[in-house]
């Protein structure tokens, strides 16, 4: 398993048009073959950053992903409006246990 986590500095508040471009992304993500999770969310200690966290099947899972529509769609949208800093780091790992 694929699992890709880490931070997105924005350096302002999420706009209207940006949730949207997320929110489509998100959607669009969990619908593909092999993704296992796609997840934004805020930092509720610093809304100005978006925590990230994908776990995908496989690499060529993630390969697939990294190629669609959606993605090249999501990136002009950041483009526009370019983060401040970018943390994100990919793993290779297994299912993991229950905790608790």
């Amino acid at each position: 398993m694929i699992q890709i986590n880490g931070t997105i500095k924005l350096g302002r508040p999420i706009d209207a048009a940006t949730r949207k471009a997320m929110v489509e992304m998100i959607r669009a993500s969990r619908a593909e073959d092999g993704c296992l999770d796609y997840t934004f969310a805020s930092d509720l200690a610093d809304p100005d950053t978006l925590v990230l966290f994908e776990r995908w099947r496989d690499r060529e899972a993630l390969a697939a992903h990294g190629a669609s529509a959606h993605v090249a769609e999501f990136q002009k949208v950041m483009a526009a409006n370019p983060p401040e800093s970018r943390d994100l780091r990919i793993y290779e790992t297994d299912d993991g246990q229950p905790l608790g």
